[in-house]
């Protein structure tokens, strides 16, 4: 399962995913803020794709989802090397799934924990708009 980008964010991010729960990418200087840390918004984007990865792979046949919500707390940051995020389905019912992640330097310090929230819903109510997979190889 082991795969590249599968839109153009995470192409320009350099997410690889290890799993459907698990990405990784390696710290570049486009994604430094100017204080010379690993922005925020890349560890949210990485729990945001890992998350949704996670519960689409536990999708049934026709289901959809859609981020509810997303809170993030940063614990520490990076400056270089390698980021994964990994993600575990909590809990889920027919219309909503409960999440979580941790955010790890591959030194293996904590950067970051997530709780999220996905909605689950009908292919229908998508009226014709199909989308590629969640995780690559999917």
């Amino acid at each position: 399962m082991p795969g590249q980008a599968i839109d153009d964010l995470t192409a320009w991010l350099g997410l690889t995913w290890e799993s459907a729960e698990r990405v990784r990418l390696t710290i570049r200087p486009e994604l430094i803020n100017p204080a010379g840390l690993l922005a925020g918004p890349v560890a949210y984007a990485m729990v945001d794709y890992s998350m949704g990865s996670a519960l689409w792979q536990q999708r049934s046949k026709g289901e959809r989802i859609a981020t509810i919500g997303i809170s993030i707390n940063y614990v520490q940051t990076a400056r270089g090397g390698d980021v994964i995020c990994e993600s575990v389905v909590d809990r889920r019912n027919d219309r909503v799934a409960v999440l979580r992640s941790e955010v790890h330097h591959e030194d293996g310090r904590l950067l970051a924990t997530a709780v999220g929230s996905f909605a689950i819903f009908p292919r229908e109510r998508l009226r014709g708009f199909e989308r590629g997979p969640a995780f690559p190889n999917a």
